[in-house]
């Protein structure tokens, strides 16, 4: 029974904030910071070979605080349904790894976004660029952690019940 109700609690939402059943916000919200920080790489290369890297630089630094924006709302709605999940059980320890993984990711993109407005903006910064490899590489091990809470442990997923209307 206490398994039960682990399960229920972890697929329903805490607030309305974190999106309504069966259909969570957090995994929706995380797609800015995804994106944005991408995309600040892909203008990372694109200015180290560019003639005038000035506008491709300008461009990453501002993609970078709109991840952060992003990443800091992802992480509100993201906590809300951590908070759902009952202690000691594998989901929530899970969680509690994906969670450091992406805060620490923040940290790293904050740290980046300070490296860059330190820089000038005639050029690529390369610790910047480095910055963005080795936190590009957490997110994508703590995306894989996110895919196995919603997919493997059913972590705000609509319950089987609810799951087999679809195939009525």
């Amino acid at each position: 029974m206490e398994e039960r109700t682990a399960q229920y609690r972890a697929k329903h939402p805490r607030s309305i904030v974190a999106g309504p059943y069966g259909h969570p916000f957090h995994p929706i919200l995380v797609t800015i910071p995804i994106g944005t920080w991408v995309a600040s790489l892909v203008f990372d290369i694109i200015g180290f070979i560019a003639e005038d890297p000035e506008p491709y630089v300008v461009a990453a630094r501002v993609l970078i605080l709109i991840g952060i924006i992003g990443a800091a709302v992802a992480a509100v709605v993201g906590f809300l349904d951590y908070r759902q999940l009952v202690k000691g059980t594998a989901a929530h320890r899970t969680a509690t790894v994906h969670m450091a993984l992406n805060l620490g990711v923040i940290a790293v993109f904050i740290v980046n976004l300070l490296v860059r407005w330190s820089a000038e903006d005639d050029e690529v910064s390369v610790f910047g660029f480095i910055l963005s490899l080795l936190a590009l590489a957490a997110l994508g091990l703590s995306g894989w952690l996110g895919g196995k809470l919603s997919y493997h442990y059913g972590v705000r997923v609509a319950d089987e019940q609810t799951q087999s209307e679809g195939f009525r």
